[in-house]
């Protein structure tokens, strides 16, 4: 089959979607791969790394109209109309974007949406969201680090001893967990919290102090448990009890890190306005939930109303930085991830003598599975 990688075209987003490495294994099968030049380089794969491996490197049209088409993220509507009729594109494609999900579908497209695929142990190797997320964890710790104007570890020194910084995460999935373990390496004393009582073994292993907020409920303990590995939303007695908590040990944090998402929904409100005017002058927020907030002051905030997606801003003396594609300061590992995942997947959908094979029986095809020739798989 024909395999195209186009560059990405969109803002900030500097990955590819196949590596040489992957790419090897591709033309070994027999396919042809044909990446559109320039494509990797944001990730540092030169067009030589590919060539070099069985690759061709073309123009946008000619990776664009190939059989099968590798993106990160969903084409723009000025790339859609580039694809022909009836071929399969395989990418992060927001599957909760009916409006998206409607346009591949008029282009005649058979889409697949990664980020759909169950939280099973049979899908770990092709799991999109935990491969970027653990990367957006490990950058969300150096950007605050960054922003920070003093040291993260204790530091003992002839001029006087420098305290650690104190590390408040709040979610601990993936990025979470991640955040937890950078920020242990650099020194930083950490607390956690998350609505999953589950995670505090894993938080507490990590080296971070677990924020309890004991359930009161029936109805608090059984939306605690969280649904396909995500957590969901809580009942309005725990989270008043738990703001509370956040409230307070958001003031005593100099870094704090959010990272709660939930899959269709606008990202819950971990931080509010007025807990960022009581932390202290110099803090830093991290907010990963940038853009997929609810609606505050004419903008889309994340799980702090005052995040402004892709920008830094200072509210009371308080950094708040709201990347919203972490995972792409760290392109090439980012990348390299990406692209087995992508590799995983293909094992799918494409048999051992190189047709398509699009099996609805198997869970993970079918999860993923945004629209097929041209109609939607979810009405």
């Amino acid at each position: 089959m024909h395999i195209g990688v186009p560059a990405e075209a969109r803002a900030r987003e500097t990955r590819v979607a196949a590596t040489p490495e992957t790419v090897k294994k591709y033309v070994a099968q027999g396919h042809r791969v044909t990446i559109q030049s320039g494509a990797g380089v944001g990730a540092s794969f030169q067009d030589e790394a590919f060539a070099a491996v069985g690759a061709e490197i073309v123009d946008a049209a000619t990776a664009f109209a190939a059989d099968l088409v590798f993106k990160v993220q969903s084409p723009s509507d000025a790339e859609l109309p580039q694809m022909k009729r009836g071929a399969v594109l395989i990418g992060m494609l927001d599957p909760f974007n009916a409006e998206n999900a409607q346009k591949l579908a008029a282009a005649g497209l058979t889409a697949f949406a990664l980020e759909a695929a169950p939280r099973t142990t049979r899908a770990q190797s092709l799991d999109v969201l935990s491969s970027q997320a653990n990367i957006a964890g490990y950058q969300a710790v150096l950007v605050a680090a960054s922003l920070y104007p003093r040291f993260l570890p204790m530091l003992m020194t002839a001029a006087g001893t420098v305290k650690a910084a104190r590390v408040l995460v709040l979610g601990a999935g993936v990025a979470g967990l991640q955040a937890i373990a950078t920020a242990k390496r650099l020194g930083a004393v950490i607390e956690a919290s998350d609505v999953r009582p589950a995670v505090k073994e894993q938080i507490e292993s990590l080296g971070a102090k677990f924020l309890d907020v004991p359930y009161e409920t029936d109805e608090e303990r059984e939306a605690a448990q969280g649904v396909g590995g995500y957590a969901r939303p809580m009942p309005q007695s725990w989270l008043s009890r738990q703001a509370a908590l956040v409230h307070d040990r958001a003031k005593q944090a100099d870094i704090v890190i959010t990272t709660a998402l939930i899959p269709g929904r606008p990202a819950p409100t971990l931080i509010s306005v007025e807990t960022v005017q009581s932390m202290k002058s110099g803090s830093v927020l991290v907010d990963l939930a940038a853009g997929r907030g609810p609606e505050f002051d004419g903008h889309k905030g994340g799980n702090c109303p005052l995040t402004v997606a892709d920008q830094v801003v200072v509210h009371n003396g308080v950094m708040i930085a709201g990347h919203t594609n972490l995972a792409s300061m760290v392109a090439s590992d980012a990348s390299a991830l990406y692209a087995r995942n992508m590799l995983d997947f293909m094992k799918l959908i494409v048999t051992n003598e190189g047709s398509l094979n699009i099996d609805l029986t198997d869970d993970i095809v079918a999860a993923t599975l945004l629209c097929r020739d041209g109609e939607l798989a979810r009405k």
